[in-house]
């Protein structure tokens, strides 16, 4: 009975061995999936950091499954030929905004530029993913033989008209100004007068520098301070309509993409949630304090745009996207959906949300200071 008993236990224990032993090649085979991806913006940008961030929480979701590698622009294509090289498969993926892509159907450009009817840049993003703009993104990026995934998200807050050598207090200063801008912005500033010229964020700051443009916009406080603006000029005018309800673009290969097992799209689509909440979240933490130093330490002037601007620049929208939607069906569609959802949401948020300012001002404004 003992030696049946041990013959058993030494069986047992044999077959124990077997299946470690095939159990230790069967985890060393599974792979990683790495996907490359450029970014549209420096190294040094916040804009990357964004980029960075979610790669991040899809690498560390992933736990080996997936790695995601950013690089900056122009590490292997400029930063506006972002979109083809993705669908060429050039680059797995990118990081980038829906307005870069403006020259292959204008209609792209309402994904950022124009004041959206007076919805915020979340409200926008709420129009895409429920008020049917997702949709029709896919349909121009098919139109166009674009073979991608997209993935909208990053709410950005209201861009600043820009950085001037000299402050303007009215439209007519707006002529003749050598202007850098990009997507639909690059219209409305062209009807306001300017000579406007759409440069990539790397290029601007060195092109004001040598007195190739007059005047330029970016994006935040973070940004412009990371790229240096307040090295070459001392002057930002704040608050505008040209980008005033932008968000980010997170791009695939969509051929690399479909290949990708349904869990790890799932990761995908998760990260690209909380990399949006995350965004702006940090947005709000780093813009503010870059905001201070910008005044602080770098002695920048700020001024609000004159209403007397920001009411031409609407005026000038309604004459572009007039003739905009006269030339491009997908235009008008676009446009269309955006008011739609825009007349509602808008409604609601206008009746129900309270007038910050008031309270900020009570415990913070001139008085108290």
């Amino acid at each position: 009975m003992t030696q049946q008993k041990n013959s058993r236990r030494g069986l047992l224990k044999g077959a124990a061995v077997a299946a470690g032993a095939m159990s230790a090649p069967m985890v060393a085979m599974a792979q990683t999936t790495s996907f490359r991806f450029q970014s549209t913006w420096p190294a040094k940008d916040i804009f990357h950091e964004y980029a960075n961030d979610f790669a991040k929480k899809v690498n560390d979701m992933a736990g080996g499954r997936l790695k995601i590698e950013v690089l900056p622009s122009g590490a292997v294509v400029p930063a506006f030929q972002l979109l083809e090289a993705v669908n060429k498969g050039t680059l797995d993926g990118g990081h980038g905004v829906v307005a870069y892509h403006y020259g292959k159907n204008s209609a792209l450009a309402l994904w950022g530029s124009g004041p959206a009817f007076g919805m915020d840049p979340n409200m926008v993003l709420a129009w895409h993913y429920y008020g049917g703009g997702k949709a029709l993104l896919e349909e121009i990026y098919k139109s166009i033989n674009m073979d991608v995934v997209s993935y909208l998200y990053g709410p950005m807050p209201t861009q600043p008209l820009g950085w001037f050598k000299k402050p303007v207090s009215n439209v007519a200063q707006m002529k003749g100004l050598k202007f850098r801008t990009v997507g639909l912005a690059v219209d409305v500033f062209t009807e306001l007068g300017s000579a406007v010229n759409p440069l990539p964020g790397g290029e601007i700051v060195p092109a004001l520098d040598r007195g190739l443009i007059d005047a330029a916009e970016f994006n935040n406080a973070s940004s412009d301070r990371a790229l240096g603006f307040q090295d070459v000029a001392k002057n930002c005018m704040l608050q505008s309509y040209h980008q005033s309800g932008e968000q980010f673009e997170i791009l695939f290969n969509k051929t690399k993409y479909n290949a990708l097992p349904a869990e790890l799209k799932a990761i995908v689509d998760y990260a690209v949630q909380a990399a949006s909440a995350d965004m702006s979240w940090k947005a709000i933490d780093r813009n503010s304090k870059d905001y201070i130093e910008l005044k602080t330490k770098d002695k920048v002037n700020f001024y609000k745009t004159p209403d007397s601007i920001l009411k031409a620049q609407l005026d000038a929208w309604d004459k572009v996207v007039e003739k905009k939607q006269g030339e491009n069906p997908f235009f008008k569609r676009v446009l269309d959906s955006q008011r739609e959802f825009a007349r509602r949401a808008g409604q609601w948020q206008n009746d129900y949300m309270v007038d910050f300012k008031p309270a900020w001002n009570r415990y913070f404004g001139q008085k108290k200071a």
